[in-house]
């Protein structure tokens, strides 16, 4: 009994150290090695399944599509892509165009949250649940089932779960080598933000999104995404001022230049794009093209920062 009190108290010391959220996650950031080479896949390369997992005592669910030419003997990178609040992992794939890229593609489920729909941790309407646990109980059963190339297992999200891609930034940036919110929410429910390190990290945000506004929303705590930037730019050590520039009329691109260790940080601001995913093409968010492709510029970023180069 002394023991199990011992734990509560050092657990209960650790969160109010870190300010994160009550159900925050004790995962480390670099588990043991685990590995799948070798194996031959239990899912049919240029396919996805639906997998389950038990994490903090809950089934939990996940897609994963392996890819057409994936080899058991070569390490595979991975990319993990959460969805946004009240969708699901069937409409993320089909969103974000993941399982077209040369790597493991994971969609992660999110719980049902207080107001009946699907979310992720850091979000005020979530589940109580520790979504980070489970996203780092998931890599493991996933490096147990397949070849992983631990040093290219990147995160990817739309909305809420664009905003859980920084919960996973701040987080498991030892473990998850990139990071790409689209349209991220960023509430301050998810906790202050302490990275390990500098870490990799590409945005996009439309100017006419009236779900997560461009500017900002006070009530909900919302930043505007030039704060939020400028955030990141501190915590990746990077100079204060970005380079701008306009690869299309409708669009500013920005990066941050000197940032310490790995870290680097770009973003895309497009001029009258909605709550959308950047596409030239329609998608489940929209029927009207977008003037870039968010996947492809993720992908490249993504290739661009391994964990350890």
């Amino acid at each position: 009994m002394h023991r199990a009190v011992l734990s509560l108290l050092i657990t209960l010391g650790a969160v109010a150290a870190t300010g994160a959220p009550a159900h925050a996650t004790t995962a480390p950031d670099r588990p043991l090695p685990r590995t799948g080479c070798g194996d031959t896949p239990g899912i049919e390369p240029g396919t996805t399944a639906r997998q389950e997992i038990t994490s903090g005592d809950r089934t939990r669910e996940y897609l994963v599509h392996v890819p057409q030419n994936y080899d058991p003997e070569r390490p595979t990178p991975v990319a993990l892509s959460f969805h946004g609040h009240t969708r699901s992992a069937e409409y993320q794939e089909e969103l974000s165009g993941f399982s077209e890229l040369d790597a493991i593609a994971v969609y992660p489920q999110g719980l049902v949250g207080t107001d009946g729909g699907t979310a992720w941790e850091g979000a005020p309407y979530s589940a109580d649940a520790d979504d980070v646990r489970f996203t780092s109980d998931l890599l493991d059963q996933v490096e147990d089932d397949l070849c992983v190339d631990p040093d290219r297992i990147y995160a990817a999200g739309k909305s809420n779960g664009g905003g859980f891609t920084e919960v996973l930034a701040c987080r498991l940036g030892d473990r998850i080598a990139a990071f790409a919110p689209v349209a991220g929410a960023y509430y301050p429910q998810s906790g202050a933000c302490r990275p390990s390190e500098p870490v990799p990290m590409i945005s996009f945000h439309g100017t006419a999104d009236d779900t997560i506004p461009y500017d900002g929303d006070p009530d909900k705590g919302l930043p505007a995404i030039p704060d939020w930037l400028g955030e990141w730019a501190e915590h990746d050590e990077c100079d204060a001022d970005p380079i701008t520039e306009h690869p299309q009329p409708q669009v500013t691109r920005q990066h941050w230049t000197d940032c310490a260790d790995r870290g680097a940080l770009v973003h895309y601001r497009i001029d009258e794009l909605g709550h959308d995913w950047p596409s030239r093409s329609s998608n489940p968010d929209s029927d009207k093209p977008t003037v870039i492709e968010a996947t492809p510029l993720i992908w490249e970023f993504f290739q661009d920062h391994p964990l350890n180069a």
